[in-house]
């Protein structure tokens, strides 16, 4: 049985077949919106010259002097090269000239991006004709207030001294906040080390119960990442929606919290995933869309097997690695950031990670790395799988497990 997958988002975004036995019991588990149709460049300045709840780029403009365009990271599939120019033209028709426009990469605890990336997400005119920063979480941040939760918000200095401030972000399943987009651009996204810290560690241990993949409404973290986005004055954002190859197949602007809560409610639909038999003995999780981070598709391997006890194999073709993650990564051989260890693979739980661009760091988000086998190409996992599993095997395949839920 062949099967296609999508693979290397961010390089040539072409297509994986992998082959599982004949005698196989394979269900494969799409997300509900896998194959909705992309947006027309006319599409996308339609949503943002509609706001919901808001008035117009060009009329927040008015009379201002300056602006920021925050925009998400490598972990995410946002195009905001499509996005971008719709911003910048309706900024410009609004007053403010080119040269007093910034834009700042949210990358939260992430490392920074190079110039390769930066033309990958914003694409060489934004390069060449206007100053492009990398959030620092360690350095030039202000203090702003504190949430109900007794979070110290500190948010960027380049984005809080903006007359006007813009963010361009996406909404898919997020293993904590339920949903990603609208105000964690902000909070991780341009915050301070102490306020991530706080944020990830002593408001989740408040309700962790309300917390996971899919969960919104009363989520904790969505709680406290909306009160302190409140804090920052944020005038427009841009929620971009996906089909399974990661192009933009919706768009939802204006107020930050109304048109986020919009993107949700449609995310819950496209993202969706059914498992239609449950109890399955291999789980092969595709990490797509965040390649780079690919302990979320095993959070996702681990829910489809039903429990900790099976097989699960992730596939993570990331030529970059995962990504440097300053709160919960690695940095010695055994110590890290301030949640690190954030993860462990559990006794029980045979964890396969095909990794054509294998490193010896490649899984130190885990506590335990020495517990995982890799492999650099299909055919080596099934050189595991084959001799373990015969005919009637009961298999569930995710293709996008880092953004369905």
């Amino acid at each position: 049985m062949r099967i296609r997958l999508p693979q290397l988002l961010w390089y040539e975004n072409n297509t994986l077949e992998i082959d599982l036995p004949d005698d196989w019991d394979v269900e494969i588990c799409p997300m509900q919106g896998a194959d909705r149709p992309l947006l027309t460049v006319e599409q996308m300045e339609s949503a943002i010259l509609n706001p919901i709840e808001s008035p117009r780029i060009r009329d927040i403009a008015r009379d201002k002097k300056t602006a920021v365009i925050v925009f998400d990271d490598m972990t995410r599939p946002t195009r905001t090269y499509e996005l971008a120019p719709i911003v910048l033209k309706e900024l410009e028709a609004g007053g403010i000239k080119r040269h007093d426009i910034t834009f700042v990469c949210a990358l939260g605890a992430h490392g920074a991006l190079t110039q390769i990336e930066l033309r990958k997400k914003l694409g060489t005119y934004i390069l060449e004709n206007y100053r492009v920063f990398n959030h620092n979480p360690y350095e030039n941040c202000v203090q702003v207030g504190t949430t109900s939760y007794g979070t110290p918000v500190m948010f960027n200095r380049e984005v809080m001294e903006a007359d006007v401030k813009i963010g361009i972000g996406c909404v898919t399943a997020h293993p904590q906040a339920g949903f990603s987009g609208g105000g964690k651009l902000l909070l991780p996204g341009v915050s301070h080390i102490d306020t991530i810290s706080h944020y990830h560690l002593e408001v989740s241990a408040q309700a962790p119960e309300t917390m996971g993949l899919g969960k919104y409404e009363d989520n904790i973290l969505r709680k406290n990442i909306s009160e302190a986005a409140g804090m920052a004055g944020m005038d427009f954002t841009i929620n971009v929606i996906f089909n399974d190859r990661g192009c933009s197949t919706a768009v939802f602007a204006g107020d930050i919290e109304a048109a986020h809560a919009r993107a949700v409610e449609l995310a819950k639909t496209v993202y969706e995933t059914r498992l239609d038999s449950p109890g399955k003995d291999v789980v092969i999780a595709n990490a797509f869309a965040k390649a780079n981070e690919m302990t979320i598709a095993t959070r996702l391997g681990i829910k489809a097997l039903g429990g900790t006890k099976g097989t699960v194999v992730v596939i993570a073709n990331s030529p970059e690695g995962q990504v440097v993650h300053y709160l919960l990564g690695r940095f010695g051989k055994n110590y890290g950031g301030r949640q690190y260890p954030v993860t462990k693979v559990p006794p029980d739980l045979d964890l396969i990670i095909m990794a054509p661009y294998f490193g010896k760091n490649f899984a130190d988000w885990f506590a335990n790395p020495e517990a995982i086998k890799f492999t650099r190409n299909w055919d080596e996992a099934m050189d595991i799988l084959r001799p373990r599993f015969g005919a009637k095997t009961k298999a569930a395949v995710v293709p996008n497990a880092t953004m369905q839920y």
